[in-house]
């Protein structure tokens, strides 16, 4: 792979708080330097001599950013959700049961009508600066479709994540202590090869926290890494279970009380926040400064899915976060990228150090505060993965 320089940026944002003494580890008029996919050096630009590169780029001024890492995403699905979006923007409430329409078309679509659909928003994502993106199954629920679900998934990202705990299928409403023994059993067995984390939508009309950590606890001795959907449509256990459980996120997290906080500022779980599921049923903004008050990791994720936040945009989502959540310009900027890869447990991606992924992305403005300032506008300008430009 060739060994490339990257110059002339105005402003880098490294996330290495040795830079500049501050989260995003500014450094100004700066250059960095690729090597086999991996950042070998970051500094001035007046100290990077342009000799001994196979490939030079010029960022001509402009800011660079480290990729946006979208640590959660359930992009295996088929079909869409428009009309009850429509009508959900007509007054009708959000409940977690327009799943199951998803599911129905998921479970009749191809493995390549799935793998089509996955691919074309994976694109998306990663032409808006998305360059790592977590990928949940939960629209097959029966063995052979969520297996077949991760199995897709699992060629798209290493991130994976087995949600068979999205809600209880049709088949099983009268008995869902059976599909949760089906999930704890047979389901488990043969999704195990393509998932590296179990998830549970621990809320109401969905898993209750009895059942949440069992599925939890089962994943965990089958050598899955836990994560939850927790306290999105109400108050519940579900931030007390991902801590109790070491989870590395608790996700949505949009009623949250003072005892969660508590729980979250001496956990090693991170709270991540995803603001298009607000924006897409109308739900009430949470205001995230008190979960910064206290020290909290947050991550900003898309949630991209059919029914409730159907964007792959991450620049979209920090200008809703600074615009409704009460997030800075640098919260946000850092919460998508650094706190992405927290949520994920990952040390290579979300900042540009020396080591880390060459995982990057040049805006065509001077300053990231413009990825909220100028909310719907394409300012990405060069896309880099691994040393590559995508």
């Amino acid at each position: 792979m060739a060994r490339t320089l990257v110059s002339n940026i105005g402003l880098l944002v490294t996330n290495d708080p040795t830079q500049d003494g501050t989260p995003l580890g500014i450094i100004k008029e700066a250059a960095l330097v690729i090597d086999n996919g991996s950042i070998s050096w970051v500094g001035p630009n007046n100290q990077a001599t342009k000799s001994d590169f196979e490939y030079s780029v010029d960022a001509n001024s402009k800011c660079v950013i480290p990729g946006f890492v979208d640590s959660h995403s359930h992009i295996i699905f088929a079909g869409d959700r428009s009309e009850e979006f429509r009508s959900r923007m007509q007054g009708e409430p959000y409940s977690a049961g327009g799943i199951k329409s998803t599911v129905a078309l998921t479970r009749s679509a191809t493995d390549q009508d799935l793998l089509s659909n996955a691919h074309r928003i994976l694109a998306e994502a990663n032409s808006t600066g998305t360059t790592t993106l977590e990928i949940k199954s939960g629209y097959g629920l029966t063995i052979k479709d969520e297996a077949r679900s991760l199995e897709i998934a699992s060629s798209l990202t290493e991130e994976t994540t087995f949600l068979g705990a999205h809600v209880v299928p049709t088949e099983f409403q009268n008995d869902p202590e059976g599909y949760v023994e089906l999930i704890c059993g047979e389901m488990l067995d043969k999704v195990k090869p393509y998932a590296k984390w179990i998830d549970v939508f621990c809320d109401k009309g969905a898993f209750t926290p009895d059942q949440t950590r069992k599925i939890l606890k089962a994943g965990i001795a089958k050598g899955l890494k836990p994560r939850l959907h927790a306290n999105q449509l109400e108050a519940g256990d579900g931030i007390k279970i991902g801590v109790e459980l070491d989870a590395a996120s608790v996700d949505h997290v949009s009623h949250i009380s003072e005892h969660d906080i508590s729980l979250l500022s001496n956990s090693n779980t991170v709270a991540t926040i995803l603001p298009g599921a607000e924006f897409s049923t109308r739900s009430k903004y949470l205001d995230a400064r008190a979960l910064f008050a206290a020290d909290i990791n947050i991550a900003l994720a898309s949630d991209c899915n059919p029914g409730s936040s159907y964007t792959s945009n991450m620049q979209f989502i920090i200008a809703l976060a600074v615009r409704e959540f009460f997030f800075s310009p640098e919260q946000a900027l850092w919460s998508a990228t650094k706190g992405g890869a927290m949520a994920l447990r990952r040390n290579d991606i979300g900042h540009l150090s020396v080591g880390t992924s060459a995982d990057f992305s040049i805006l065509k403005t001077s300053s990231y505060i413009h990825l909220a300032y100028r909310p719907g506008v394409q300012l990405i300008e060069e896309v880099w993965r691994r040393g590559n430009r995508i």
